[in-house]
């Protein structure tokens, strides 16, 4: 790997994944993304460079792995500071970290408030962590029996203004080809 090289090792239903290659695509950062094969065999460089978790995503930056997704967005506003992903005054900051470490926990529409986006009125670092997991809720709601848009419409506003954003668009994969994953996973585990 060169320096100056960014490489993502990736795949392609991840949410955590997509976090980091929707931050490097806001950032405008070119990166190659190496889809892993999680259940045939991963990569050596996944393993030497994620020893302890062995699993995705994780983003080698001038040969230095960077590891756990919010971890490595936060490295992505470090290391190309602009645009920022996250506001500059502190307090603001510590909130944004916040509600990103809450929705690694549990989601509130409450958090939403009136904003487009929890940042506010541009696109951050909080969508950045929020908006992959959403290309798993279409499964979620044909196994749940229930509607996102029925039950949290500020949030289901909220995943389609952010769907409208190119850098969005692009990394998150159609949520019929991730419920037919979680179809083949059912069958795979005889859930079905």
């Amino acid at each position: 790997m060169s320096k100056g090289e960014v490489v993502l090792l990736d795949f392609w239903v991840s949410p955590f994944a997509m976090r980091a290659k929707i931050a490097l695509a806001e950032k405008g950062v070119k990166f190659e993304a190496r889809e892993e094969d999680l259940f045939g065999g991963k990569s050596e460089l996944l393993l030497t460079s994620n020893p302890v978790y062995k699993k995705v995503p994780v983003l080698i930056h001038n040969g230095k792995p960077v590891l756990e997704s919010s971890i490595i967005v936060n490295y992505i506003d470090d290391a190309w500071p602009t645009p920022s992903l996250l506001p500059a005054c502190p307090y603001e900051k510590s909130v944004e970290k916040f509600w990103a470490d809450f929705i690694d926990k549990k989601v509130l529409e409450e958090a939403l408030g009136k904003k487009d986006y929890f940042g506010g009125d541009t696109f951050g670092f909080v969508d950045i962590i929020a908006i992959p997991l959403t290309s798993w809720f279409h499964a979620y709601e044909v196994f749940g029996n229930f509607k996102v848009d029925d039950e949290c419409p500020k949030f289901s506003a909220w995943m389609k203004k952010c769907m409208e954003r190119e850098t969005v668009a692009k990394f998150l994969p159609d949520q019929t080809k991730v419920y037919d994953f979680v179809c083949m996973m059912r069958k795979m585990h005889r859930l079905e």
